[in-house]
């Protein structure tokens, strides 16, 4: 079983109706992760989904949705830490292979915990960067069959 870090966007979209065929896709992943068990998650990607969805004029989620959904993550899948080696890997990541900050963060946190792959919409498909792959679970022709 491949380890899969599951970026924020996936969770945001899991709770966007609105946005019906990502909405589909972003629950049909989580599941997938969750009975599979290979589905894993950062400190900073559950602060960032609180954030997300709680901002703005019209939030997705109030501040006590957001917080009761993070705790459910949090209880249903792994956690890993932000560490300082984690920080300074992320800068490298920015250094040399010209990510933003946090994206380069939630990069170093799948790196450095040898999770070969990052469940996201926000990297080309497929791009893969020193052994960590990004990969799109809401494109529509996206197979989740290898990550059971």
């Amino acid at each position: 079983m491949a380890e899969v870090l599951i970026d924020t966007n996936i969770l945001v979209y899991a709770h966007q109706p609105a946005e019906k065929a990502k909405y589909m896709a972003a629950l049909r992943t989580l599941e997938h992760l969750l009975e599979s068990g290979s589905g894993r998650l950062s400190a900073q990607i559950l602060g960032e989904f609180v954030s997300a969805t709680t901002r703005g004029r019209n939030p997705i989620l109030t501040i006590k949705e957001a917080l009761d959904q993070a705790t459910r993550f949090a209880e249903a899948l792994p956690v890993l830490d932000t560490t300082r080696l984690i920080v300074l890997e992320a800068g490298r990541g920015v250094l040399r292979h010209g990510m933003s900050y946090y994206d380069a963060q939630i990069w170093a946190s799948a790196r450095l915990n040898q999770i070969p792959t990052i469940f996201t919409e926000d990297f080309e498909h497929a791009r893969r960067v020193e052994g960590v792959q990004f990969l799109n679970p809401l494109l529509p022709t996206f197979d989740l069959a290898p990550w059971s």
